[in-house]
C-alpha cells in the first residue's frame, strides 16, 4: 500500500492521498490531517511557465490538487511569472536559460487553460480554484525593503546546506546569485498567499522539500511577534513523489520527449498510447495516481496478467484521457488505437499526421521524428526492402521511392510500417 500505512488518517481527504501513493514527506502529518478534519483548507502549488504546458510529470501534484478539491478543500494554482525570471536551480546542475518577458507571459497563458480540465474555477462553488500569478507581487518588491523583511530570516549557512546548492558547489558548478534568490521568493509566495488568502498548506514535487520548508518556517518566524504559539504552527507543507516507470525512467519522458497536457503539444491520441504502452508493472500505480477508479476495483483489474492487463492498459488510458482531454476525445483516440494497429479499415479514425514536407524518400518518411515507424534509417531500409511497408494497402519496396500526397487518398497518405503500425500522413505543400 503506497503512502504511511502506519498513520491513521482521520479525514477523508489525507486518508485518499496516502492511500494512493500522493504523500511522500510532510512537515506534520498529524496536524494537516487535523487541519483537513477541522474543515475547507486552502492549499497551494506552484508551476513555473518555463514550457508552454505541464506534462506528465507534473500530474501527480495536479491530481493531488483535484483529490483535496474533491473533498470540499480549496485549491490556488500559482502561476511563476515572477520566479520563472530568475529560474529554480532545484535539480539543475547548471545555469538554467534566461527567458524573456515575453516568453514568460506566453508560456503563462497558454498553461492556464490546461487546469481547467483536473481543477474546478467555478467561482460560485465554496471550495473553487483560484488562479494567480506571483509576477502580480514579486514585480512590484523594493529590494531593499525585501531583503529587511524577507531576508534577515535566512542565514547563508543552512541554505548553502541544502542539497540543491551543495550539489552545485561541490562539483564546482556555478551558482549565480540570482539563482540563489530563489528560495527566498518561493518562501515569500507562501508568505503572501497566507496573508492575502489565508493560505496555509503548501503542496510541490519531491525536488521541492527545501523550498517548501522554507516557506513555512518564514511564515512562522514573521508572525513570532504578531500571534499566539498554536496559530504559528498553523501552516504546513508536504511533498509528491518523484515518479520513475518500473525500467527507472521518470515518469512522463518517451523517445520523442516530454508527453505534455496541452493538444497543441501532444495530440490525444499521442497522449492515449502513452498510457496505452506503459510497462505492466506500473498499471497498478498509475491507475491509483491518475484515474479515480476505486481502489478495489483497480486491484480487480490488475489481478491477472496477459489479457485481464491489457484490458487494465486500456482502462487507464481511456480514464486519463478523459481527464485530459474529455470522454469524447478519450473515445476518438480508443477508436483510433483500435484502427491503428490492425482492427479495422476506417482510416479517418486516425490522428493524422500533419507534415511540412511536400514529398519524401520513404525512408525518410517511415523514420520521421512525427512517425518513427523504424528506430533507424538501416532498419527501414531492410523492412522495406522485404515487403513490410505499405503505401495506399500495397508494398512498396523502394526506400528511395518519393511519396507525396499524390499516392494517399483525400484524407491523406496511407501508411503501414509492419504488421500494426498505420499513419494517416497529410503531406504540407
Amino acid at each position: 500500500m503506497p503512502g504511511d500505512s502506519s498513520f491513521q488518517a482521520k479525514s477523508d481527504a489525507l486518508r485518499t492521498l496516502l492511500e494512493r501513493g500522493y504523500i511522500e514527506q510532510s512537515s506534520d502529518l498529524a496536524a494537516i490531517d487535523a487541519a483537513l478534519a477541522k474543515g475547507p483548507l486552502t492549499f497551494y502549488v506552484g508551476f513555473d511557465p518555463t514550457a508552454d504546458s505541464i506534462h506528465v510529470g507534473h500530474l501527480v501534484q495536479v491530481m493531488a490538487m483535484r483529490t483535496l478539491q474533491r473533498f470540499g478543500h480549496r485549491p490556488i494554482c500559482l502561476m511563476g511569472g515572477g520566479t520563472a525570471r530568475v529560474g529554480d536551480p532545484t535539480g539543475k546542475t547548471e545555469t538554467r536559460k534566461m527567458l524573456s518577458e515575453e516568453q514568460v507571459a506566453a508560456n503563462t497563458a497558454s498553461m492556464r487553460g490546461v487546469f481547467d480540465h483536473f481543477l474546478d474555477f467555478d467561482a460560485g462553488s465554496a471550495h473553487a480554484a483560484r488562479m494567480v500569478d506571483n509576477a502580480d507581487w514579486l514585480l512590484k518588491l523594493n529590494y531593499v525593503e525585501f531583503l529587511r523583511e524577507i531576508g534577515r530570516h535566512f542565514t547563508v549557512n543552512r541554505m548553502i546546506a541544502a542539497k540543491t546548492y551543495r550539489d552545485r558547489l561541490d562539483n564546482e558548478q556555478p551558482l549565480s546569485f540570482l539563482e540563489f534568490n530563489y528560495q527566498l521568493l518561493q518562501a515569500y509566495d507562501f508568505l503572501h498567499l497566507h496573508r492575502e488568502y489565508g493560505c496555509d498548506l503548501q503542496g510541490g514535487g519531491s525536488d521541492q522539500w527545501g523550498n517548501i520548508i522554507a516557506g513555512v518556517e518564514l511564515i512562522r518566524r514573521v508572525h513570532h511577534a504578531e500571534t499566539s504559539a498554536e496559530e504559528r504552527d498553523t501552516v504546513f507543507g508536504y511533498t509528491t513523489p518523484l515518479l520513475t516507470t518500473a525500467d527507472g525512467k521518470k515518469m512522463g519522458k518517451t523517445e520523442r520527449g516530454a508527453v505534455f497536457l496541452d493538444p497543441k503539444r501532444i495530440s490525444p491520441y499521442d497522449y492515449y498510447q502513452y498510457w496505452i504502452n506503459c510497462d505492466d508493472r506500473d498499471v497498478a500505480k498509475l491507475l491509483r495516481l491518475f484515474t479515480e477508479l476505486e481502489l478495489a476495483e483497480i486491484d480487480a483489474l490488475t489481478a491477472e496478467g496477459g489479457k485481464a492487463m491489457r484490458e487494465a492498459k486500456a482502462r487507464l488510458a481511456h480514464e486519463a484521457t478523459a481527464l485530459a482531454h474529455g470522454a469524447d476525445e478519450a473515445e476518438r483516440a480508443a477508436k483510433a488505437a483500435r484502427q491503428a494497429f490492425g482492427a479495422g479499415d476506417d482510416w479517418s479514425a486516425l490522428e493524422a499526421i500533419e507534415l511540412e514536407e511536400s514529398e519524401l524518400k520513404l525512408v525518410d518518411l517511415v523514420v520521421h521524428e512525427r512517425i518513427k515507424g523504424f528506430k533507424s534509417k538501416r532498419e527501414a531500409r531492410q523492412r522495406i526492402e522485404s515487403g513490410a511497408v505499405k503505401i495506399a494497402g500495397e508494398p512498396v519496396t523502394d526506400p528511395n521511392q518519393s511519396i507525396s500526397a499524390s499516392d494517399g487518398e483525400d484524407d491523406g497518405v496511407h501508411l503501414q510500417c509492419g504488421k500494426k503500425n498505420r499513419f494517416r500522413v497529410a503531406f504540407g505543400g
